[in-house]
């Protein structure tokens, strides 16, 4: 969680080189690196390494040996064959803390990747959620409800995923990958999926937040996410999907006159992969009477604790919120406080456990040709008010309700159907699936 933007950012993936340098698929336009290049490489592993230094909440630093880490990370420079191994080396420092907000963001590239699916965490099995008409994902007969095994031979966990995606679309994307899927009633099979590769029309430069919030979201897969949207069930009921927790206070207190007209809620945070800390005080201020701690905050400088206050009297009607594998820092803060305070009750599935405060450090290197890059350092970790972090663990929902890969390949969501059962109010599993449909950027 930035102070301005979050997101889920869980880079566990202490086998990062292997699936780099994984043999047979190359990533896009590898080539060589020549002396300037890998000077400049240096010499970006050399910023980083004081950014940690300098603004890592823990002076510990989770027991990572800088000096030995980054040592390590500019022999493998030394001998990095394209610029994409040396991004990873410049990676893998950080990826070693096993931080869900401390990663490198390496130049943007002009080359836009599109694989064609997205894929998400479903209890513990990776399951494809979409696939886009027109793209070699199609042709091939990838569908939703896909379970994905493997992608180029490395398995797809909980613990990965992040990481997985990280790779194939920042450090090394590649022009093809190799899936080891299974449909639903069917046996394994092996798929190659080729990329569409284009141009951005606009290249990131990863020096303003909205750029910095674009990059991480199209790396997590979640650029199609944007609009706040509500469905109206009648008097009984209202679903609020809630995309990110991007607005304002004032904005808030409008959506609210939305709730405020039923007797129930239905907070959809599936996906929402957290937001502002401004945006997570007024929401939970619109339920909960008075001041409310969110949680404390560990840091290296003196940060207050994160409160909500009502800014008038809290909505007082039944709630439910909904998660998912990708709900992340606010929307996980959000959805504890309320857990904790007893004031909704939680379904779905445990969510990403990454809840960290962190600020991005925007660099530029070169004279002639200028190199945009980025690093995500965690100022802070949370400390929510049971005395507990949410990092790597995540919130673990009152009632696990999670799709089958039946239900994502008809379009069924029973997970909106039965939070709608808890509201008294009957909703066809087939209808709830297509409230919200997917919205291609």
């Amino acid at each position: 969680m930035n102070k301005r933007h979050g997101a889920n950012r869980f880079a566990q993936l202490v086998l990062l080189g292997v699936v780099v340098c994984l043999g047979g698929v190359g990533p896009v336009r590898p080539e060589p690196m020549n002396r300037f290049e890998r000077q400049r490489a240096q010499m970006i592993l050399k910023i980083v390494k004081d950014d940690v230094s300098k603004f890592y909440y823990d002076t510990a630093f989770h027991g990572v040996d800088l000096d030995q880490a980054f040592a390590a990370a500019n022999e493998k420079i030394d001998k990095a064959e394209s610029n994409a191994q040396s991004f990873a080396a410049i990676a893998r420092p950080l990826l070693s803390f096993k931080d869900s907000h401390l990663f490198f963001l390496p130049p943007a590239r002009s080359a836009q990747i599109d694989y064609g699916f997205y894929m998400k965490m479903v209890g513990d099995r990776c399951a494809v959620t979409a696939v886009k008409d027109g793209t070699d994902a199609a042709a091939k007969d990838l569908k939703r409800g896909d379970l994905i095994d493997t992608i180029d031979g490395f398995p797809l966990t909980r613990d990965s995923l992040w990481g997985v995606n990280y790779v194939y679309k920042a450090l090394a994307p590649r022009d093809k990958v190799r899936l080891k899927i299974q449909s639903p009633g069917g046996q394994p099979r092996d798929l190659e999926v080729a990329a569409k590769i284009g141009i951005k029309k606009r290249l990131l430069q990863l020096t303003s937040s909205g750029d910095v919030e674009d990059y991480i979201h199209e790396i997590e897969g979640l650029n199609h996410l944007a609009r706040h949207k509500f469905m109206d069930m009648g008097e009984d009921l209202v679903i609020w999907k809630m995309p990110r927790f991007n607005l304002s206070p004032s904005e808030v207190k409008n959506n609210m006159r939305v709730v405020e007209k039923h007797k129930a809620l239905i907070l959809d945070l599936r996906g929402n992969p957290g937001g502002s800390i401004e945006t997570l005080g007024a929401m939970v201020g619109a339920f909960l009477d008075g001041e409310v701690k969110i949680g404390d905050v560990q840091s290296r400088e003196p940060i207050k604790a994160i409160i909500g206050k009502a800014a008038g009297d809290a909505w007082k009607g039944k709630m439910i919120v909904l998660l998912d594998s990708q709900s992340a820092s606010s929307s996980e803060m959000f959805a504890r406080v309320m857990q904790l305070e007893k004031r909704a009750t939680v379904i779905g599935d445990r969510s990403a456990g990454a809840v960290m405060m962190s600020r991005t450090h925007s660099h530029e290197v070169g004279t002639d040709t200028i190199v945009v890059f980025a690093v995500s350092i965690t100022v802070a970790n949370i400390i929510m008010s049971d005395g507990k972090s949410l990092e790597h663990d995540g919130v673990v929902p009152d009632e696990t309700v999670i799709e089958t890969p039946e239900d994502i390949a008809s379009g069924r969501d029973p997970v909106l159907a039965r939070a709608a059962s808890l509201c008294g109010v009957t909703l066809d599993p087939q209808k709830a699936g297509s409230f919200f449909p997917m919205e291609w950027k």
